[in-house]
């Protein structure tokens, strides 16, 4: 999961650009990144943080042009603590490109080898971003006729991309001298759209991964970007369209409705916010089919995502709603924090519990899902030292058993709390005397798909069902080992990193 845009405008796009970085700041918060184009000349600031920490006056100052793209980073594949990895990366050859990407490869070490063996290209990082980026500019090199890249050799070398590139991925990407592109996997799993704004000069454009970005800068949205299409937009401003893989399909991630996306968001056509009363519901018309004696006080939310699904299921079992958390807004989302550790600290520095909503009641405390368990133990615990004297946890998504490898950090099994556990299993492992979760096709049925011509959803990290067609047990097994190398990486570069800092103190 990553935050990306791309903006062609009338007047300088850096302001813009950093103002919609911070409106998708919820989808990465490891590192962030801005490149201008003016004429022939990129303009590029990066690093590792919130956006906020990363650009100051000066950085943005540097940052000249009318058209850009910007990133904010949460890793899923490479490393998290390397400012090499953070985006947009960039390439010289062909004509200069720079490219962010949402998403992960799922074929990323073939790819890595035939960029290697057979198109002698060189991969400097770990990142499935930068093979993409690699495979991209070998295409463009391929089509290319001359010292001019005209609009038709840029969509068939999207369509080469497609053909070579297996996994989730919505691309933001700049050419040199040629224009803005941006394109989405041909099932549409992660997110992307388009906006537009009338000025006296002309039209501009923007596509980001969320519609909340295009709202509040003033751009009005026009529409997703579909599965396997491309969009340019010349240097002139001029906004060209082709669906460039005839055989996709939209399969949207059902977990950016459940969690990842801000609940002011359109995406797909769909509502976040009207998706995530309705889970909440169908979980509680569930909660009253399997315990219909169930005595509850009251629903309080897990802030903040869960708050429209508790909201729906307090009104639904005509139990009162109520705050009992109040959050820390200087904490980032704890689940996308980079490690274990890091993460079981910053749920108490993130919530506060108000003793009096919990003190002698039965509390049924509702959230968006349960991952690791990590933070739902945690907040478990806080309700019974408040003096709750019962309290039942209810997920608004279903049991999470596989790992999804489409651009959630979800990687292995064994991190996962559902695996090989049934729901009292659960229940004691986070310290609940129950625990409820969404049925599937439930949660199916709330997002309400049909309406906008979605038949289906990526659940597979649910249900183990890997649209792409390409993830078996192996990959999966292969997957899990390389994130154990990767945490054994992180914590010797930790090391490093502290030993320095003391050589220097």
């Amino acid at each position: 999961m990553c935050g990306i845009v791309g903006i062609v405008a009338n007047s300088p796009v850096n302001q813009l650009l950093y103002d919609a970085l911070q409106l998708l700041q919820h989808r990465g918060q490891d590192a962030a990144g801005i490149t201008t184009a003016q004429g022939n000349t990129f303009h590029m600031h990066k690093g590792l943080g919130l956006v906020r920490d990363v650009f100051r006056t000066r950085d943005m100052r540097s940052l000249l042009g009318n058209m850009g793209i910007a990133h904010c980073r949460y890793p899923t594949a490479g490393s998290a603590v390397s400012s090499a990895e953070a985006q947009p990366f960039y390439v010289n050859s062909p004509f200069g490109i720079v490219l962010g990407h949402n998403g992960n490869l799922t074929n990323t070490a073939a790819l890595r080898a035939e960029l290697f063996e057979e198109d002698r290209r060189h991969v400097n990082t770990r990142s499935d971003s930068e093979v993409l980026l690699n495979v991209l500019a070998h295409e463009l090199d391929e089509v290319a006729q001359g010292h001019r890249l005209s609009t038709p050799e840029i969509f068939a070398a999207v369509t080469r991309v497609y053909q070579r590139c297996r996994g989730a991925y919505a691309v933001v990407a700049l050419i040199a001298g040629h224009g803005l592109l941006a394109f989405r996997d041909p099932f549409g799993i992660r997110p992307l759209v388009v906006g537009s704004h009338e000025t006296p000069q002309g039209t501009e454009y923007m596509v980001a991964s969320e519609s909340v970005a295009l709202d509040a800068l003033g751009f009005t949205l026009m529409r997703d970007v579909e599965p396997g299409e491309a969009l340019f937009i010349d240097q002139n401003g001029r906004l060209h369209t082709l669906l460039c893989a005839p055989q996709a399909r939209k399969v949207p991630c059902i977990f950016e409705f459940v969690y990842l996306a801000r609940p002011d968001s359109v995406m797909d056509g769909i509502s976040v916010y009207e998706t995530r009363l309705r889970m909440g519901e169908r979980l509680g018309q569930r909660i009253r089919q399997l315990a219909p004696d169930l005595v509850v006080d009251v629903v309080i939310p897990i802030p903040d995502t869960s708050r429209p699904s508790a909201l729906q299921l307090a009104t639904t079992l005509g139990v009162p709603y109520r705050e009992g958390f109040i959050k820390n807004r200087y904490i980032g989302r704890t689940f996308i924090m980079p490690g274990q550790a890091e993460r079981k600290r910053s749920v108490r520095q993130k919530l506060n519990a108000i003793a009096q909503e919990f003190r002698g009641k039965s509390v049924l405390l509702v959230d968006d899902s349960i991952v690791r368990g990590t933070t739902s133990r945690e907040i478990v615990q806080m309700a019974r030292d408040c003096g709750a004297k019962q309290v039942i946890f209810a997920s608004a998504a279903p049991p999470v058993r596989f790992p999804n490898v489409y651009g959630i950090d979800m990687p292995t099994r064994r991190e996962l709390l559902a695996t090989g556990r049934d729901d009292e299993a659960i229940a004691r492992e986070i310290g609940a005397d129950r625990v409820f979760y969404q049925d599937l096709d439930d949660l199916v049925l709330a997002m309400d798909g049909i309406r906008y011509g979605i038949r289906e959803f990526d659940t597979s990290c649910f249900n183990g069902w890997y649209v792409t067609g390409d993830v078996d047990e192996a990959y999966l097994q292969v997957l899990e080992n390389q994130r154990a190398d990767e945490k054994g990486d992180r914590a010797q570069q930790l090391d490093l990193d502290f030993n320095l800092r003391a050589t220097a103190a």
